[in-house]
This record gives C-alpha cells, sequence and structure tokens, in this order.
C-alpha cells in the first residue's frame, strides 16, 4: 500500500470515529429531549387532575417516577434541609424541604417548601420548617430532584436541626434524621397558590412553584445541542470528502 493510501485510510478511520461520536452525543440529547417531554406531558396530566390523591401513594416503589396531585394532614417533624446550587430565575439560591409525616402514610415525605434567594456571604435564612402537627399540605408530588455526579457528602450540619445539602440523596437525609422507614420516593411540591394561614395549612414564605424543570435544560435546549452534534458529524464528512477529492486530483 502506497504511503498516500495509508494516509487516506487512517484520515478516513479517524473521520468515522469522530462522526459516530458525534452521532452518539446527538442520538443521547434527543432521547433526553424526548424524557423531558414526556415528564412535562405527564406533569401537565397530573396537575389536571380533579381531585388530589393520599399522601400514602407517595410510598408506592411502583410511582416513583409519576405524578400526581395530593392532598393530606400530618406532623411537621423539627428538621430543615436546604438544597445549595438552585437557581430562579437567574438567581442563586437554596430551596427548603421539610420531612413530613403524614397520618395516613407509612413513611414520611419530603416537602419541596419553597426557594430562597442567597446574599454574597451565602448566609442561609434564618426561617426554618414550621414543626407541629395538624399541617395541611397539598400539591404535586413528583419524583426528586435528579441527584447528578455524587462527589463529596450529601449533607452537611448547619445549626441545630438544620442541613444543607449538596445533592437530594433520600437515604442520606433519612439517614441523618434518623428515619428508621426512610423517605418516600416522591416529594411534595406544594401547591403556590395555596399560601393562606387559615384551618392550619402549612405556611412557606419561600418562593414557590411548580416547575419541573426548573435547574435543568428544557427539551428545546436538548434539541438545540442534538442539531449541533449531528451538524458536527456532518461537517466531518464534508471535511473528510473534500480533502479526499483533492488527493486524488
Amino acid at each position: 500500500m502506497s504511503p498516500r493510501a495509508k494516509n487516506l485510510l487512517v484520515g478516513w478511520l479517524l473521520a468515522v470515529v469522530a462522526m459516530v461520536a458525534f452521532a452518539v452525543a446527538g442520538r443521547w440529547q434527543l432521547g433526553r429531549m424526548h424524557e423531558k417531554e414526556a415528564m412535562l406531558a405527564a406533569a401537565a396530566t397530573a396537575l389536571a387532575q380533579a381531585e388530589p390523591q393520599p399522601l400514602l401513594l407517595a410510598s408506592d416503589p411502583g410511582r416513583r417516577t409519576a405524578y400526581g396531585r395530593a392532598a393530606g394532614t400530618g406532623r411537621i417533624a423539627n428538621a430543615t434541609v436546604w438544597l445549595d446550587n438552585q437557581m430562579r430565575g437567574g438567581r442563586s439560591g437554596v430551596r427548603m424541604y421539610c420531612v413530613l409525616f403524614p397520618d395516613d402514610g407509612v413513611q414520611p415525605v419530603l416537602v419541596d417548601a419553597g426557594w430562597w434567594p442567597l446574599d454574597g456571604r451565602r448566609t442561609l435564612p434564618v426561617f426554618g420548617c414550621p414543626a407541629g402537627d395538624a399541617q395541611k399540605v397539598r400539591g404535586l408530588l413528583a419524583p426528586p430532584p435528579s441527584p447528578g455526579i455524587a462527589t463529596g457528602d450529601a449533607m452537611a450540619a448547619n445549626g441545630d436541626a438544620r442541613w444543607l445539602a449538596a445533592r437530594l440523596d433520600l437515604p442520606a437525609i433519612a439517614d441523618a434524621l434518623k428515619l428508621a422507614t426512610g423517605l418516600a420516593p416522591r416529594v411534595l411540591r406544594l401547591d403556590p397558590e395555596r399560601k393562606t394561614d387559615d384551618a392550619g395549612v402549612m405556611l412557606a414564605p419561600g418562593e414557590r412553584d411548580l416547575d419541573i424543570l426548573a435547574n435543568t435544560l428544557t427539551p428545546d435546549r436538548h434539541l438545540g445541542y442534538a442539531v449541533q452534534w449531528f451538524g458536527l458529524a456532518i461537517t466531518v464528512l464534508v471535511v473528510a470528502l473534500v480533502l479526499t477529492l483533492r488527493k486524488k486530483r
């Protein structure tokens, strides 16, 4: 085989490897786009439900990835978990989680009680979960936020009955709070429209919403990245063809 032919073969091998890698990355982005579109559709269907479900269903392992409106009563534990690195409207902050022992449940449920901004000193809010009995809650049962790549400790104590969490690791939270039964696999996102103080409704002055993609890429962003990866694959193919034709000439 001549040196020119060897160089051409090596060049095409490298081009094929690059094209396959770019195509795989693009396909992965398309897969994530479809997953998140399904998540948004499931959440919209759940919010359209006429009647809320009992909180007992939060403990159903078969529904750990499902969405559903839920309501109930229970006791709020004297413990506050702040989830770090939470963005809202371009601002950095933390999200407050409380532990609810439902009257009709077999496991305590983690309740998303709202988002709080952090100042330049990253001082956590003084407010904590409103511990007490006969608390009424209503909202959206949803899978917990993705923990991402687990690095370092998930929890760090931050005062009496307060923790700062780098990620929402349910087993780590249950261990830190000494919950023998563990936590339900789904969390309850409090209804942002229910902030009255009547009839024992759980109060949380943080900013609340039911945006399930608040700290992750939207389907449109995944589609944009997929187009970029596929475009790179096509670019490599065009460059390889151009260089091959030039060598032949």
